[in-house]
């Protein structure tokens, strides 16, 4: 019998606000506000849906770096994890991930936190390509009754 555990939860509401597309997004006790680029008509308010994304993957890794080297007992000032979304001219995307780490590191430390920047759960749910379930229900009419 598989078991399944409750990871996270958002929840993403647009309505006939301005600017056209922004987004309230809630998860958990947090409030966020998404948006498109101003180039695709949006106010550029919030992150993009691919914005949220990479703040997810550089979130993910930024913590669980830091969690590894409290455990190893090494004292980090900063880890630095910049990761963007590009797309190529055939519509392909890939995640680019660079992690910045203090120049006195040995390869040792340097090589366990490549190996488990490899292991992050954000990361391992993105390379298994989480299959996604959607369900359409119907709510109130777009008049509000």
């Amino acid at each position: 019998m598989t078991t399944v555990r409750h990871v996270a939860h958002a929840i993403a509401s647009t309505g006939t606000v301005e600017p056209a597309y922004r987004i309230q997004i809630r998860t958990g006790i947090h409030q966020l506000v998404g948006d498109e680029p101003v180039e695709v008509g949006g106010a550029d308010s919030g992150p993009s849906p691919f914005g949220l994304l990479t703040s997810a993957l550089a979130a993910c890794t930024a913590t669980t770096l830091r969690m590894y080297a409290e455990h190893k007992g090494w004292d980090l000032v900063r880890i630095d994890v910049d990761v963007r979304y590009d797309v190529d001219d055939k519509g392909e995307g890939a995640l680019i991930r660079t992690i910045t780490c203090p120049s006195d590191l040995s390869e040792e430390q340097l090589e366990g936190l490549g190996r488990t920047a490899e292991r992050t759960p954000v990361t391992l749910a993105l390379r298994a390509g989480t299959p996604i379930t959607t369900t359409l229900r119907l709510g109130p009419n777009s008049r509000g009754g």
